[in-house]
């Protein structure tokens, strides 16, 4: 173990470190990778650890520019990246977008990680605790979703470490995690689900919620990585689709959305397999919008078909 990360001394005895530092060394590998850094708890937790497991890190700290003082909290961010022995940078983003806040700043942070890392790996800190979050969150939604431990380029080391063991080795290792208010504010569905899903499925359970539900979402992320091999490319030929069993078939029209941009719904997923099996003429199914009109997917000549219409 070494004794230093940068000009960190490290401590004798740090359990919740080490918890982090068994759960990034699978994922280590020779070539430098890329991790977005907050600089909250766990995204510190995940670059202190590869850095100590012998990673090359480079942290990409994100200003949304959506509070106060947020340029400074991502520079802050990437000095003690740099204090640690990574490499660091800060990039402002503009958060725009369809499905909420939230997604729009998802969809700007991956963007930018994706355009910093290039052809290098992206480590983001998702814990168990999130990986249970996303799971109720998407089933909410008529959507069940897991995380996997890769998906593509992103790649998610600590998805079997708890949030307490995060905050724990940040503790342990001296570093004062930066708290976004946001993360305690219940009108965030996330928030709520913390706060309010979770304790009480706890209490009818008479323990800890988090690990099953969280294993659920582990083999339905499994689960659904094998559907999405056999489903195939995206398409947008509705005979083709129309021939498809129907899990597959919804798996190529979440995939067509995704490949444009688009957040995905149950609900229109469900419009849009209407379109393809149960055509009728009907009109076509909103998935967003922009400041030029709403976008919606329409069947144009036995095709889907992204349109702008007027707002």
């Amino acid at each position: 173990m070494p004794a230093r990360l940068g000009d960190l001394e490290l401590p004798r005895k740090s359990p919740r470190f080490l918890a982090c530092r068994v759960a990034v060394r699978p994922f280590i590998t020779s070539e430098p990778v890329v991790i977005g850094l907050s600089g909250g708890a766990d995204s510190l937790a995940l670059t202190a650890a590869a850095l100590a497991e012998g990673a090359r890190v480079h942290a990409v700290c994100i200003d949304h520019g959506l509070q106060e003082g947020s340029r400074d909290v991502a520079t802050r961010a990437a000095e003690t990246a740099r204090r640690l022995g990574a490499t660091a940078e800060v990039v402002a983003v503009d958060v725009a977008g369809t499905g909420g806040l939230e997604a729009a700043a998802r969809q700007a942070r991956y963007a930018a990680l994706h355009e910093a890392a290039g052809a290098r790996e992206i480590w983001v800190a998702h814990t168990l605790d999130d990986q249970a979050e996303t799971y109720l969150l998407g089933a909410l939604r008529g959507n069940p979703a897991g995380m996997a431990p890769r998906t593509g380029q992103v790649v998610r080391p600590l998805l079997t470490v708890r949030r307490a063991d995060t905050a724990g080795a940040c503790a342990e290792l001296g570093l004062g995690p930066w708290r976004d208010p946001q993360n305690a504010d219940p009108a965030f569905r996330r928030v709520a689900v913390r706060q309010r899903v979770l304790p009480l499925l706890s209490e009818v359970l008479g323990g800890d919620a988090v690990p099953p539900v969280a294993q659920a979402a582990s083999r339905l992320a499994a689960d659904d990585a094998l559907l999405d091999r056999l489903a195939g490319e995206p398409t947008d030929d509705c005979a083709e689709l129309a021939a498809e069993p129907g899990p597959l078939r919804r798996r190529r029209i979440a995939a067509w959305l995704r490949e444009r941009g688009l957040s995905v719904t149950a609900a229109s997923i469900g419009a849009i397999e209407a379109l393809i099996i149960d055509w009728r003429g009907q009109g076509g199914v909103a998935v967003g919008g922009t400041v030029a009109g709403r976008l919606e997917v329409t069947r144009v000549d036995g095709k889907l078909t992204l349109t702008s219409g007027v707002r």
